[in-house]
């Protein structure tokens, strides 16, 4: 068992780390193939129903990054509620 002062040091860390990962996007960047060299689509689901958005060219690898940090902030937020589940224990011993 991890002493509650590391657990709290880890939880401020993650904490930080989820602020620092908020400027997100979610879904998936989807190529519309090699025949329209305009762009990709962002893909998505709402209320259980794909929809798209079209990326212009030049915006695709921003789209990609933030795409990316938003699977990152999913990792970080369950590593917190671990850790959040782990002193909540503690707390209770």
């Amino acid at each position: 068992m991890t002493c509650w002062y590391h657990l709290d040091q880890k939880r401020q860390r993650l904490k930080q780390q989820i602020n620092d990962n908020l400027d997100i996007l979610i879904g998936s960047v989807c190529s519309k193939g090699p025949q329209d060299p305009k762009g990709c689509n962002l893909t998505f689901k709402v209320n259980g129903k794909s929809k798209g958005r079209h990326i212009r060219k030049p915006l695709i690898p921003t789209v990609r990054e933030m795409t990316k940090r938003h699977q990152k902030l999913k990792q970080l937020i369950q590593e917190l509620s671990d850790v959040n589940w782990e002193l909540l224990k503690q707390s209770m011993d």
